[in-house]
């Protein structure tokens, strides 16, 4: 039992070490999971809205379009909205637990570049050669698709940058080689305000970014302060405050299901003696040592922590007598099996009370287990006694 606890001492040593490392992958994967939450929860409407902008510059332009083209065009893009529509649908029905971003961000990625391909490429090819008023049209349509996207994938910028590229580039590399000043123009004015996109994205999905990454590691530094308040720094066990509370609860939990709960009040024997004669230092191990054999002696539904000194507390809810009287036997064997040097020979005390009626409060059952407690030393010490 001593090496097993010196071992597990080592080993939370270790874990300490790495702790902050492991921390910080652990915000990073949950910082990377808020920002594909955030962009399937903003970015839905947008497969409707490139669609029906599609439809409106087809209406617009309808006799300066070639119409086989533009149909084949609408059909291609409905396709891919489709396949869109139904990513969002499969990301909608699943378990929260499988939104994770190596399962989406891939599968995102490819929909969106198709899309987003399929509406630049389109563009270009309805858009006239001859006509100046449908390209400037199609200019216009395709830039308000670009400042979409930004709105819709900030979360992601070289997702922003890539859906924007796609859109764009077709029709304005196009204008960029054309004879026409006017046509040149274009094409530079929209990589122009191509260059303040490619900053604005940039800056909005860095402060998304750190909105996201403060907003886990306030949570994380809220759980850490809410776990030292109520955890008993020497043996990692809940402090008296905290076993109060959580036993309140489990005591009307029992209650209320007609449930037996038993308690079991544990003393070690002659602790006084151990720290005036090996010091503190030895006696806060001993402590270190019970608290360790607690923490693996009772289930996850169990309510144990320290109540103060050498004083530990222990419910076990849905337990008989009988079975609450076994286990403390255990218990007591466990420590009596302890070694930490330089003291020898641990033993402990342990009274044991069940609730017999509906009238006994909690402190009622606490408090005959205490008196089982002193009688179990008045008998000799290093037993158990039952609450009479």
């Amino acid at each position: 039992m001593a090496s097993l606890l010196r071992q597990s001492n080592r080993a939370g040593f270790m874990n300490g070490l790495g702790r902050s490392q492991d921390e910080d992958c652990f915000i990073e994967e949950q910082v990377r999971t808020d920002r594909l939450h955030q962009l399937f929860r903003q970015s839905f409407a947008a497969i409707f809205g490139s669609y029906f902008a599609a439809v409106m510059l087809c209406w617009v332009c309808w006799d300066r379009f070639d119409h086989q083209v533009m149909m084949v065009w609408l059909l291609v893009l409905a396709a891919s909205s489709l396949l869109r529509v139904k990513m969002f649908m499969d990301w909608f029905r699943c378990p929260g637990s499988e939104r994770t971003p190596d399962r989406w961000e891939r599968r995102y990625w490819i929909t969106l570049c198709l899309s987003a391909g399929v509406w630049g490429v389109g563009a270009f090819a309805v858009m006239p050669t001859d006509d100046r008023l449908s390209q400037t049209l199609v200019i216009l349509f395709t830039v308000g698709m670009s400042v979409s996207a930004v709105s819709c994938y900030s979360a992601y910028r070289y997702m922003t940058m890539a859906s924007v590229g796609l859109v764009l580039l077709p029709s304005t590399l196009w204008l960029l080689f054309q004879p026409s000043p006017m046509q040149v123009g274009m094409a530079l004015a929209v990589l122009v305000f191509s260059s303040f996109v490619v900053s604005a994205t940039r800056k909005m999905s860095d402060a998304l970014e750190k909105a996201f990454r403060l907003t886990r590691e306030m949570e994380r530094a809220h759980t850490i302060s809410t776990h030292a308040a109520q955890t008993d720094e020497l043996t990692g066990l809940m402090n008296r405050r905290a076993f109060f509370e959580h036993a309140q609860q489990l005591y009307a939990q029992c209650r209320y299901h007609q449930q037996p709960l038993c308690a079991l009040m544990l003393d070690m024997d002659h602790f006084k003696q151990i720290n005036d004669t090996y010091g503190h230092q030895a006696g806060d191990q001993v402590l270190r040592q019970i608290g360790g054999v607690i923490s693996a002696s009772f289930r996850q539904a169990d309510v144990y922590g320290r109540l103060g000194g050498e004083e530990f507390a222990v419910l076990l809810p849905n337990t008989s007598l009988e079975t609450a009287l076994d286990i403390a036997e255990q218990l007591i064997k466990a420590i009596a099996g302890l070694a930490s040097d330089p003291v020898q020979g641990l033993t402990a005390s342990l009274g044991v009370a069940s609730t017999h009626n509906q009238d006994q409060d909690l402190h009622g059952l606490m408090n005959t287990a205490d008196k089982a407690l002193y009688r179990a030393k008045a008998l000799g010490r290093n037993q158990v006694a039952v609450a009479e």
